[in-house]
């Protein structure tokens, strides 16, 4: 049996980092959110020291990073940060 993705969300600040990064760029973050969206526990977590925040994880690649918050009651996960250092 395999499970469903997770949907994805955007919260309004990451959306206005998403609609001005060039289009390279948010290839990228699209293609991490759906690697996320297929594992959101794939991804490590953003506070290790934190043992409430497991459900809030941090994915990196190259000059791009994103932090998102995993909702499990509603299979849904919400982007909370983009950095991008291009």
């Amino acid at each position: 049996m395999s499970l469903s993705p997770y949907a994805v969300r955007v919260s309004a600040p990451a959306a206005k980092v998403l609609d001005a990064l060039p289009e390279h760029a948010e290839d990228i973050v699209w293609d991490i959110l759906a690697a996320a969206a297929a594992d959101p526990w794939g991804f490590r977590r953003f506070d290790t020291d934190d043992e409430e925040g497991e459900d809030v994880r941090y994915a990196a690649v190259g000059q791009l990073s994103l932090t998102y918050w995993i909702n499990r009651p509603l299979q849904s996960m919400t982007v909370l940060n983009i950095v991008w250092l291009g």
